[in-house]
Formats: C-alpha cells, structure tokens, sequence
C-alpha cells in the first residue's frame, strides 16, 4: 500500500470515528468513558496522518 493510500485510509477512519463520537454526544446518556476512548483513537490517527503526510514532503 503507498503512503498515499494510507493516508486516505486513515483518513476515513478520522472521519468515521468523528462522526460516531457527534452521534454519542447526541445521546441522553452520554458514556463519556467511551467518548474519551473514541477521542483518543481519533487523535492518534490525526497524528499518525500527520507522520505520513511529513515524508511524503
């Protein structure tokens, strides 16, 4: 897989995981343990978006 790929790939993950942490804050009983984790994986793809995107330059 290149690296561009990748970076879609992860892309779209950061998307979704976006997407799912809006739909739990919307919830009555927000789980924020579960936010917080979602939250935390969200980040960590951003950042390992941003490694990827720093080689390609």
């Amino acid at each position: 897989m290149t690296i561009e790929a990748r970076i879609r790939e992860l892309g779209n993950r950061h998307r979704t995981l976006d997407q799912t942490i809006q739909k739990e804050m919307t919830r009555p009983s927000v789980d924020t343990l579960q936010v917080r984790e979602l939250k935390q994986r969200k980040l960590r793809l951003k950042e390992e978006i941003a490694s990827l995107e720093a080689r390609t330059h």
